[in-house]
């Protein structure tokens, strides 16, 4: 009787074990689908601007409307918001300069002055990004933002959002590239 009652045990607990190990597969080839080394996807905040224009609305925006007043208002103020964080971290970094203290450790030293000068390269690309914002501002200005200054055609959004300073269509900016590393600056 209790081999019975044993064998009536292992085959209700055998379809818990085939669901687990079912489950269990499907996960692995879940996770085996992303790289190892991928990470998960954030949620990214969409921009929207002080005049309820959003990034996708910007996308789906028909051609005839490229540069229209809102789009620029968009774009304008997405450039001062990059501005202002630029100007912190240049503030940031002076402070972070200033606390500067000896290392009595000549290896520990090298390591900070490193670091600084890490910092100080970083600050410096940040410094002329801040005038191609400056430049892009006067641009939107001028009604010349947005359009190619080799060819006159029109940058597009896309390109704009990836890089608000842009001032080259991609063909354009790719035959410069090329100039360049065929004839030097």
């Amino acid at each position: 009787m209790s081999r019975n009652i044993a064998v009536k045990a292992s085959a209700k607990a055998a379809p818990a074990r085939a669901a687990t190990k079912v489950a269990g597969k499907a996960g692995k080839t879940a996770a085996a689908a992303l790289p190892p080394n991928a990470a998960p996807k954030r949620a990214v905040a969409e921009r929207v601007a002080s005049n309820g224009l959003t990034e996708s609305a910007l996308r789906k925006a028909p051609a005839s409307e490229y540069m229209n007043p809102a789009q620029l208002t968009f774009f304008r103020e997405m450039l001062v918001e990059n501005q202002k964080e630029l100007i912190e971290n240049a503030g940031v970094t002076s402070e972070h300069l200033r606390e500067h203290e000896v290392e009595p450790d000549p290896t520990d030293q090298a390591t900070m002055e490193e670091e600084y000068a890490l910092e100080l390269r970083a600050r410096d690309r940040e410094r002329k990004l801040l005038k191609k914002i400056e430049q892009s501002l006067r641009r939107i200005d001028d009604g010349s933002y947005g359009w190619c200054e080799e060819t006159g055609e029109q940058i597009g959004i896309p390109r704009l959002l990836a890089r608000p300073t842009a001032t080259l269509t991609i063909e354009a900016q790719s035959r410069r590239e090329l100039k360049q590393k065929l004839y030097g600056d």
